[in-house]
């Protein structure tokens, strides 16, 4: 494990390495719309924990994968995760919420009355 786990730099080269031992970038690893349907997939089996009961170690874990996958997007398409994500967050902290449907939404509301 890194030195420090908390840190994304350290988490970033973990998954690094692992496309590196996996050669993904050769073999198709890297390929976007094969990680796509790798991170569907991952959604579905997110999907069956939740829908089925199943523990909250099993869910971390799924949920784990995910963000392997995604971390992983940032090095197969070449953009900064960590800087996109601040950014977004900005972005999301200054959108009003809304109740639709009885569940909290927060979104630009394009289009609605």
């Amino acid at each position: 494990m890194a030195e420090n786990p908390d840190s994304w730099h350290a988490m970033m080269a973990a998954v690094q390495a692992f496309h590196d031992k996996h050669r993904f970038r050769e073999t198709g690893g890297e390929e976007l719309t094969y990680r796509v349907a790798l991170m569907a997939e991952e959604l579905g089996e997110i999907s069956s924990c939740v829908t089925k009961g199943k523990s909250k170690d099993s869910l971390a874990e799924e949920v784990a994968d995910l963000m392997i996958l995604l971390m992983g997007t940032e090095i197969a398409a070449g953009f900064d995760l960590n800087h996109a994500f601040w950014r977004k967050m900005e972005k999301l902290m200054q959108r009003e919420s809304r109740m639709v449907d009885g569940r909290i939404r927060v979104s630009e509301f394009r289009d609605m009355d």
